[in-house]
């Protein structure tokens, strides 16, 4: 059992909230679309990038002292953010991509992405069985630091 209702005294169920959770990804991928429109695509990746690092380092303080309903807004917020620069940065390659090469930088472009998610939770998982949660979600904001000075220039 993940979590448990004070009130209730019954678990959460998880498999419900994880489809929230990566439903609520999908939703900010259209919020970042209509965001972008007004304030910038490099503005709102940027953002989003931000956002999501600062997830990273606070997960293990809500983790572990949150009330569940905080936690659990928390996590939907975080799923939202978290994909929400991916489709930003696609937009962004296929403005400024030569027309010749455009395909091939999109190719690239999502390649990169898949790769990285791929070998952060692969790192993550071997992380977390040596030094344990509270250290290794901060050690992901790396990702989005580098990230956000990458969109700068």
């Amino acid at each position: 059992m993940l979590f448990a209702t004070e009130q209730a005294n019954k678990p959460f169920n998880v498999s419900l909230l994880s489809f929230g959770v990566i439903a609520a990804g999908g939703l900010a991928c259209i919020l970042g679309g209509y965001l972008s429109e007004r304030l910038g695509v490099r503005q709102v990746a940027r953002g989003a990038l931000a956002l999501s690092g600062v997830c990273c380092l606070l997960l293990p303080l809500l983790f572990f002292y949150a009330p569940p309903p905080l936690f659990i807004g928390f996590l939907f917020f975080w799923g939202m953010v978290v994909v929400m620069d991916s489709p930003l940065f696609s937009t962004l390659v296929a403005k400024n991509a030569d027309p010749a090469v455009k395909g091939t930088a999109l190719t690239i472009v999502n390649c990169i992405g898949f790769g990285l998610t791929i070998v952060s939770i692969q790192l993550l998982t071997g992380l977390l069985e040596v030094i344990g949660l509270v250290y290794v979600f901060p050690l992901l904001a790396i990702g989005p630091v580098l990230g956000v000075l990458a969109v700068r220039r």
